[in-house]
């Protein structure tokens, strides 16, 4: 993610969010959440979320 932003959306199922490097901004449930390289984010199913602006670093996605 280069500082840009990811559309929100919102799934029948968790999903992890793994940041590998940088930091990102993540939108959940009306909030913004600073989340660093090395820190999982779990987003419970249902959860409205997204990837707000300034943004940046390696994301991975873990869908289960």
């Amino acid at each position: 993610m280069d500082h840009a932003a990811y559309p929100e959306e919102c799934h029948d199922y968790p999903e992890g969010l793994l940041v590998l490097e940088g930091e990102m901004l993540l939108g959940m449930g009306g909030r913004v959440v600073r989340v660093g390289a090395g820190e999982l984010c779990v987003v419970p199913a249902g959860v409205p979320h997204s990837v707000a602006p300034g943004s940046r670093g390696t994301l991975l996605i873990l869908d289960t």
